[in-house]
Formats: C-alpha cells, sequence, structure tokens
C-alpha cells in the first residue's frame, strides 16, 4: 500500500510519543493480534527504542563467499529513504556480525532510523554512541562475508507470525517490536495517543490513591 508522503511523515511523527505495548494493545483491539516480533530480538546499542516506515530484506545462510559479496546489503542501505528501518528476515543466524558500524554510519547520513533483525550485529564499541538503534538476537565479531548474505530486498517476509511489507510501519523498546500494518496505520496511532492519555489519567488517579478496581471501572484500563 503506498501512502503519500505527507501522510506517511504524519504517521511518522504520530509514533514519536507512543510505545510498543500500548501499540500492541490497539492492534489487539483492531482484531491484529499477532504482530509482535519474537521476543529473542532485543536492542543491542544504548539506544533502546526504534520507530519509523519499513524497508524489509532477507538474508540467509551461506558457506562460501558469493560473487559479490555484500551486493544487497548495500543495495538495501541505498535505496532506503529518511524515516525508514531496515527490517532483516536473518534467518536466526548467530554465526556472525551481520550489521556493524560502517552501515550504521551510512544509514545515519541518510536519516534512517535503525535496524531490526533476526541477526547479530558487531562493532558494539562503534556502535555505543552513535544514537542508532540496533535490534537482534546477538553480537558476533565474525564478518558475515560467506556466512550471511542478502538475497532479496523490497518484498513481503515473515518473522515469526508475523508479515511485513514495505510501508509497513514499526515500533520497538526494551518490551519489544511491534509491526504496523500500513492499511490500519492511521486509526492504530490514534487510538494508541487516546490509550496514552487515557493511561495518564488512571495513573494520576492511582497515585493518589483511588481503589485500582474504581480506576478500572472509570476509564476501562489496566
Amino acid at each position: 500500500m503506498d501512502i503519500p508522503p505527507d501522510v506517511s511523515n504524519d504517521i511518522l511523527e504520530s509514533l514519536e510519543p507512543l510505545y510498543a505495548a500500548v501499540v500492541c494493545d490497539v492492534l489487539d483491539s483492531l482484531g491484529f493480534r499477532n504482530q509482535t516480533l519474537p521476543s529473542r530480538i532485543k536492542p543491542l546499542t544504548e539506544t533502546k527504542s526504534v520507530r519509523g516506515r519499513i524497508f524489509t530484506a532477507r538474508a540467509e545462510s551461506v558457506s562460501e563467499i558469493p560473487a559479490e559479496p555484500y551486493r544487497l546489503e548495500i543495495g538495501a542501505v541505498e535505496a532506503m529513504s529518511r524515516g525508514e528501518v531496515l527490517l532483516v528476515d536473518g534467518s536466526d543466524n548467530d554465526t556472525c556480525g551481520f550489521w556493524g558500524e560502517l552501515l550504521t554510519t551510512a544509514c545515519i547520513y541518510k536519516g534512517v532510523r535503525g535496524v531490526v533483525m533476526t541477526a547479530c550485529t558487531r562493532d558494539l564499541w562503534g556502535l555505543a554512541d552513535s544514537g542508532f538503534p540496533v535490534f537482534g538476537i546477538g553480537a558476533h565479531p565474525a564478518d558475515s562475508k560467506g556466512r550471511a548474505d542478502i538475497v532479496e530486498i523490497g518484498q513481503p517476509i515473515r518473522i515469526g507470525d508475523v508479515e511485513a511489507r514495505n510501508g509497513d510501519y514499526l515500533i520497538g523498546d526494551e518490551d519489544g517490536v511491534v509491526v504496523i500494518p500500513a492499511r490500519v496505520a492511521g486509526d492504530a496511532l490514534r487510538l494508541a495517543s487516546e490509550k496514552v492519555s487515557g493511561e495518564n489519567v488512571a495513573r494520576a488517579d492511582l497515585a493518589n490513591g483511588v481503589p485500582m478496581g474504581e480506576v478500572f471501572r472509570k476509564h476501562g484500563i489496566l
């Protein structure tokens, strides 16, 4: 689904004050109950939240160095635009560091907002102060060349029970990563914003000693 740039920018702005759990709740209410990526995907850098429009890639484990190593890895970075997050089905490869400091540097320049992957990173020493969020399954010092290679970019991917497409959105933090289908992004983020406002009121009541049962009856939020 192609979303006009101005609408996409509005959606990106709406994502900023939200967090993964509240977005997951409203997607549940809209009938999208399987939008959370597997819990093994964790923030690996000091920046532990990520929000953006999805650009997809799929990588496979390999045992030989390809004729053109890094071809589609470079192609993905060059194809991405400001506001996007690279979402990689990395086949849970834990034999190498698929991501690193130089790729991060190129993405920061382009305004790419982060990477989320079922793969490992390396160069954590160089990523620590970058402000660039990297979510994955771990860290590994070995180069990906001859161990993992992107075989497809910009096509639908499936990670766990979640299907993601270019132009969908995601939000991730220490609770996990949630994929927001583009076709319901506007409604989901509006409802999430309303829920955050309601939670703020409920929190204030609880802090003032209002019994939890009364707060739940009043606001319908827990």
